[in-house]
């Protein structure tokens, strides 16, 4: 488990602006992405493999 007390949330540059309907993602963590959403920031956040990360931004950045 992954201590993420630390973590530097920020929200996706996609967001519509306000609290609602927001991905945070922390890159204060090498090599992983922690990702939660801001709506239940006190939920288990999804934790990603850097390289898998990269991948799925590529592939929505191609699509």
């Amino acid at each position: 488990m992954i201590d993420l007390s630390a973590a530097a949330w920020r929200k996706s540059s996609y967001s519509d602006g306000g609290d609602n309907n927001c991905v945070e993602i922390a890159d204060n963590y090498p090599g992983l992405i922690p990702v939660r959403d801001s709506k239940a920031p006190t939920r288990p956040a999804l934790v990603i493999h850097a390289d898998a990360w990269n991948s799925f931004i590529a592939f929505i950045g191609s699509h």
